[in-house]
């Protein structure tokens, strides 16, 4: 008997996926493997999807905990390395260190062996010039279900240019108040410049740093700060996508097709698909 989807409304879509889910979370660190970074999954589950996180300019891991964790609680194994932390980040070593980073996931039993990844659903992501490194990683790498950027910058080698060889589904999300990575330069050039199916949200009232949680000094070099706003929203939309391409879930469609207040849909090509 096939399985009955229950669909929600997109504002029940929104609240829902907002709050943290059902699953216990577990944290680890990735040094104990050889990398430098942190790891969040649930707290037992065979075969689950994960995604690698990179970090902005200048911004430690620990301002992603929240999200990290709140994907983890959905049954998102989420990891970030926490390396290239200086200012002169290369998005080149960056990308190298997400795929590495998935390697890992997939390759070491977590917890008390009671975690496994499956290789065949695994994503990226990033915010900033981590989204860039994140764009970078998947043109390199066919096994890259899904990417999804939060303020997405260019990057050097040019995310714009790899961002056509990416098939994967993409899901990018950029800050109308972005005054460091504008949108129509960054997040919707490469958007446009998709290779697989892709869909581009505004959050007008957001900040290049709204994504990011706590405070830190680098607020005082760059525009923005945390904002709930933005958290909410980019927690809602990153975990209805990923669920959606990695896992096939259906119940949050109506979030992902609509035009939500605070997060308009700027432009989406080919509907959202789970990769054969």
């Amino acid at each position: 008997m096939a399985r009955r989807v229950i669909t929600l409304t997109a504002k029940q879509a929104l609240e829902q996926l907002s709050r943290p889910g059902p699953h216990p979370v577990l944290r680890g660190d990735l040094a104990l493997v050889g990398l430098p970074g942190v790891v969040f999954a649930p707290a037992a589950g065979l075969g689950l999807p994960a995604v690698a996180f990179g970090h902005g300019w200048m911004q430690p891991v620990r301002r992603y905990h929240g999200l990290l964790r709140h994907l983890a609680s959905w049954g998102i194994v989420a990891a970030a390395p926490a390396v290239e932390r200086g200012p002169l980040l290369s998005a080149r070593v960056l990308s190298a260190n997400l795929l590495t980073t998935l390697d890992i996931c997939c390759g070491v039993r977590l917890g008390s062996g009671e975690i496994s990844v499956d290789p065949a659903r695994v994503a990226l992501a990033g915010h900033s010039m981590g989204g860039g490194a994140a764009v970078l990683a998947a043109a390199s790498a066919s096994r890259v279900r899904a990417v999804v950027t939060l303020a997405a910058t260019e990057t050097r080698p040019s995310a714009l240019d790899a961002a056509r060889d990416v098939v994967a589904p993409g899901l990018h999300l950029a800050a109308g108040e972005d005054r460091i990575a504008p949108p129509v330069g960054h997040a919707e050039a490469i958007a446009s410049a998709w290779g697989g199916p892709v869909q581009l949200r505004l959050l007008p009232k957001a900040s290049h740093l709204g994504f990011t949680e706590g405070r830190h000094w680098s607020e005082l070099m760059l525009d923005g700060h945390g904002e709930r706003g933005a958290q909410k929203l980019g927690r809602a939309f990153v975990t209805a996508f990923l669920l959606r391409v990695l896992g096939g879930e259906r119940g949050y469609d109506e979030l992902l097709g609509s035009d939500v207040k605070n997060a308009e849909l700027v432009f989406q090509r080919e509907a959202l698909k789970r990769p054969a």
